[in-house]
C-alpha cells in the first residue's frame, strides 16, 4: 500500500500497543515501523531494474525481519526515550507488530509480499490497489481524532480501535467483492464458450467496484473489466502469447528473471524496432489514440552480452486521461 496508508496502519497500532504508556509517541514511533519495510525502495538506485524488482517487498516485508528488527529498534528507541524508562521490550513489541502489519496489509495487493521469506513464496491476494481512498481515509480520521483525546482515555482506545475495525472490515469487504467480481468474469467466459486455463483477477487503481481481469488461454491471454454497475454483458480483448516470436528473449537469464516475476503473465513483444517485456498482472492504461500499454512494460538491450530492463516511463498527461476514463468506466456500461 502507499505511505500514507502504511503509516496510517503503523500509527494505529502503535497507539493499540503502547498508547496507554506514551500516548502520541507510540503514534509516531507506529508511524516509523510501519514505513521501515518501503525503504527497500533505495535498492532502485543502488542496483540494476529486474534485481531492485527482485528485493522490492522481500525481506523487509517477512515475518524474520520483523522478528529480528524489532528488538534492535526497540533497544535504539528507549535509548533515545530513557526518561519513559519502559524498557527495550515494550518498544520491541510496538516495532514487531508496526513491521508485521505492514507487511500482511501489502499481501492483499498485486504485488504481494514475501511474508514467509526466505521461503520462495509471494503472497498476492489481489483484493485491493495500493491506493485505495476507502481504507485509508477512514482510518486517517478516527487515528486523528484518537491522537487529540487524553491519553489512556476510554474514548482515545474507542475511536482507534474504531478505525482498526473498519479499515479490516473493508478489507473483509474486498475479499467478498474479488469473489463477486470473478463469479461474474466466470460465467462470462462459460457463456461465451471460452476455454481457458487461468484467470487472475484485481480491482482497477483507487477503486473496488471496478474489476479487472487476465485470461490464460492456449493462443491468447484475455484481458477484461467489469464495473458492478454494468448493463451489458463482459467483453474480453486478445493479446497474442507469440511465443515463438520471443523466444529469443526468453531463454535468456535476465528475462526468465521477469517472467518468474510476473508469475508467468507476461507477453514479449516488439515495438519500433525494440523489444519490451509487458507485465500483464497490473492491467492497461487507456491512451489518447484509442490505443493501450500495459501498466508496467519494460525496454528490453544487450550491454555486455546481458539482457538489461528499463521500465518505459508514464506521464502525467497518462495519468490525467487514466483518471477520467476510470470514472467513466466505474459508471458503467
Amino acid at each position: 500500500m502507499d505511505s500514507i496508508t502504511q503509516m496510517v496502519l503503523g500509527g494505529a497500532v502503535g497507539e493499540a500497543t503502547l498508547g496507554k504508556k506514551v500516548g502520541n509517541k507510540a503514534v509516531l514511533y507506529g508511524m516509523i515501523a510501519g514505513t521501515i519495510p518501503d525503504l527497500d525502495v533505495v535498492a532502485n538506485f543502488l542496483t540494476d531494474t529486474i534485481t531492485a524488482i527482485e528485493l522490492h517487498r522481500g525481506v523487509s516485508h517477512s515475518v524474520f525481519f520483523a522478528l529480528i528488527m524489532s528488538p534492535v529498534f526497540g533497544w535504539l528507541v528507549n535509548k533515545l526515550e530513557r526518561k519513559k524508562n519502559l524498557g527495550w521490550k515494550p518498544w520491541a513489541r510496538l516495532f514487531f507488530w508496526g513491521l508485521l502489519t505492514h507487511a500482511v496489509l501489502d499481501a492483499f495487493t498485486t504485488w504481494g509480499t514475501q511474508l514467509f521469506w526466505p521461503f520462495d513464496l509471494r503472497l498476492a491476494y489481489n483484493t485491493i490497489f495500493v491506493i485505495d481512498p476507502m481504507y485509508t481515509v477512514p482510518f486517517l480520521i478516527f487515528l486523528v481524532l484518537a491522537m487529540f483525546n487524553k491519553r489512556g482515555s476510554g474514548i482515545r482506545s474507542k475511536l482507534n480501535w474504531t478505525g482498526i475495525g473498519i479499515s479490516s472490515g473493508y478489507l473483509l469487504l474486498c475479499v467478498l467483492l474479488k469473489w463477486a467480481a470473478f463469479s461474474k468474469f466466470e460465467n462470462a467466459l462459460e457463456t461465451q464458450g471460452i476455454e481457458y486455463k487461468e484467470m487472475s483477477t484485481r480491482p482497477a487503481p483507487f477503486t473496488t467496484v471496478l474489476w479487472n481481469a487476465n485470461v490464460d488461454t492456449e493462443q491468447d491471454y484475455l484481458i477484461g473489466d467489469y464495473s458492478f454497475f454494468d448493463n451489458k454483458p463482459i467483453t474480453f480483448t486478445p493479446f497474442a502469447k507469440d511465443r515463438l516470436l520471443s523466444r529469443e528473449f526468453s531463454e535468456r537469464p535476465n528475462v526468465k528473471r521477469l517472467i518468474k516475476i510476473s508469475e508467468g503473465w507476461y507477453i514479449i513483444d516488439k515495438r519500433d524496432g525494440q523489444w519490451h517485456f509487458n507485465d500483464l498482472r497490473f492491467g492497461l492504461i487507456p491512451k489518447r489514440d484509442g490505443s493501450f500499454s500495459f501498466a508496467f512494460s519494460y525496454l528490453l538491450t544487450e550491454e555486455d552480452g546481458k539482457i538489461m530492463a528499463t521500465e518505459d516511463p508514464k506521464t502525467r498527461e497518462d495519468a490525467a486521461y487514466l483518471m477520467g476514463q476510470l470514472w467513466e468506466r466505474i459508471k458503467g456500461d
